[in-house]
């Protein structure tokens, strides 16, 4: 990994780069020696802005999370039809996932061994709910199927959406054969919806 250099250190970039280490060695196995190593800083620099590790780790979910309770602050995402917000919803899922690629790889990998990781988690599950609660309010207007359980359902777009994390690389993604992300996006959303909408 290229180091930070002294001149141009910010919070903002000690916090990508121990999202970096954090995803490459996971979040228990990440010392303060490795982030200081990784930022091109002394470890007393990194105690000048933050607690700890654990601090870092907080700040990085944390950004993952205001992005993605944002989306159902939006107006499309409030007003029309429940699948009409669903789908929104859904689209700008995969909008901020990619937007905000490794803070939202991280998010879904903390494990629950610490604190803020049980925290990240409970905020998890509270967004979870909200998008299950759009996915029922749509059957219940008859506009998606119901032969579907709700539970299931969510578990399988959220598994969709969240696997993108797994194979999705930016540097791929300009001109070089990969997809881009509006491509997608529209993916996703024809995907869900050719499956969750009812048969007209």
């Amino acid at each position: 990994m290229t180091t930070a250099r002294r001149d141009t250190y910010t919070p903002e970039t000690l916090l990508s780069v121990a999202v970096q280490v954090f995803i490459e060695r996971g979040y228990d196995g990440t010392s303060m020696e490795h982030l200081s190593k990784a930022a091109g800083i002394s470890k007393s620099s990194i105690y000048h802005h933050v607690t700890g590790k654990e601090e870092l780790l907080r700040r990085a979910v944390s950004r993952a999370l205001d992005e993605l309770f944002g989306i159902l602050d939006e107006e499309d995402a409030r007003v029309g039809s429940a699948a009409g917000r669903l789908e929104y919803v859904v689209r700008r899922m995969v909008e901020v996932l990619l937007a905000e690629l490794p803070y939202v790889t991280l998010l879904l990998r903390v494990r629950g061994n610490t604190g803020t990781e049980r925290w990240a988690l409970e905020r998890r599950r509270e967004f979870d709910h909200r998008v299950a609660a759009l996915l029922k309010a749509a059957a219940a207007e008859g506009d998606v199927r119901t032969d579907v359980e709700v539970r299931l359902a969510t578990r399988l777009v959220f598994g969709m959406i969240n696997s993108i994390v797994e194979w999705y690389r930016p540097e791929a993604a300009g001109g070089r054969g990969g997809a881009g992300e509006r491509e997608v996006a529209d993916a996703v959303a024809r995907l869900v919806f050719g499956g969750l909408r009812k048969a007209s």
